[in-house]
């Protein structure tokens, strides 16, 4: 009931990253998408192949360099039922592979919709006397910001099915401050959410000293990330905006505790598109994303000693 698995990963590959998985049809190579048309022509059936292509070989390439995968949602719901086909797939795949499986979906609802997503993302639906897996992450990312009774039903399915979640709390766009740095009472909106990730966690704290709930909080605001950090010490964070939205390894290491543990860095785009740069047309697109991944765990071990 906490991400004692995640971190058991982290420590066993020495890498604190999770490589996001958020494909457009324009940065799959061209021979995938060439051969993904052939079969199913220009059409979203076409692009969701090229995506199940391209992933599944940045799977096979990233599987014993990072511990995490997190495909976003989005991505996946622009192609239709396909695409949510490809979700699943992904998420099965990278499970087999041994990788721990974050989904990027940010709900937020509550009651009876709540319950139905934590259902679909990592519990169970009834289907008469069965009980059949959806898509089976370990863990989801929440906006919490329709409250706590939104977060609720997914803190209890966590429970049941050992799962975990990340809330929003100080995330890593520009516009983050518009609402998050608001006064409300006597803190500030970031803060609140992330103490409520700190009070949803209660009583699951695992091994390495951190509970079922964590918190989302961006690399490109690394004075937030460190008083986070002080703030929340039972609570493991999730820090997007590593790269190519700007934030560095120097950022990151604030979002780290003294044995280098409770925090998973993202990188997207940089790992995925590394391919782009190579001058190859995408015929290298595994060796480059494996090379970025590497290359980003090495910046992040300079100021992040994983005991």
């Amino acid at each position: 009931m906490s991400f004692d698995v995640l971190q058991e990963k982290i420590i066993a590959k020495k890498n604190p990253t999770v490589a996001g998985l958020d494909p457009k049809p324009e940065q799959i190579p061209p021979h995938i998408l060439k051969a993904a048309y052939a079969e199913k022509g220009e059409t979203l059936a076409g692009a969701a192949e090229a995506v199940w292509q391209f992933n599944k070989g940045l799977i096979d390439a990233l599987k014993d360099v990072v511990p995490a995968v997190k495909p976003q949602t989005a991505y996946y719901e622009r192609l239709g039922w396909q695409g949510l086909a490809v979700m699943e797939k992904t998420i099965a795949y990278a499970k087999e592979q041994g990788l721990f499986v974050i989904a990027d979906i940010k709900r937020g609802d509550i009651g009876s919709t709540a319950q139905a997503y934590a259902d679909a993302w990592l519990g169970e639906t009834q289907v008469g006397a069965a009980a059949l897996t959806a898509f089976g992450a370990d863990c989801v990312t929440l906006n919490g910001y329709m409250g706590s009774d939104t977060v609720g039903p997914f803190v209890d399915t966590c429970k049941k099915y050992n799962k975990c979640l990340f809330l929003l709390a100080k995330t890593s766009n520009p516009g983050s401050g518009e609402l998050q740095n608001l006064t409300a009472g006597d803190k500030l909106v970031y803060q609140l959410l992330g103490d409520m990730a700190e009070k949803l966690g209660e009583g699951t704290v695992g091994k390495y000293g951190y509970s079922l709930a964590g918190a989302v909080t961006g690399a490109t605001w690394p004075e937030e990330l460190k008083e986070l950090r002080a703030r929340l010490p039972h609570t493991f964070f999730l820090v997007p905006g590593y790269g190519a939205q700007g934030g560095t390894a120097e950022d990151v290491q604030y979002a780290f505790d003294k044995d280098g543990h409770g925090a998973i860095v993202n990188a997207s785009r940089s790992i995925m598109c590394a391919w782009q740069k190579t001058g190859k047309d995408g015929a290298d697109f595994q060796e480059a994303a494996r090379a970025a991944a590497e290359t980003m765990r090495d910046a992040i071990g300079q100021y992040v000693t994983i005991r």
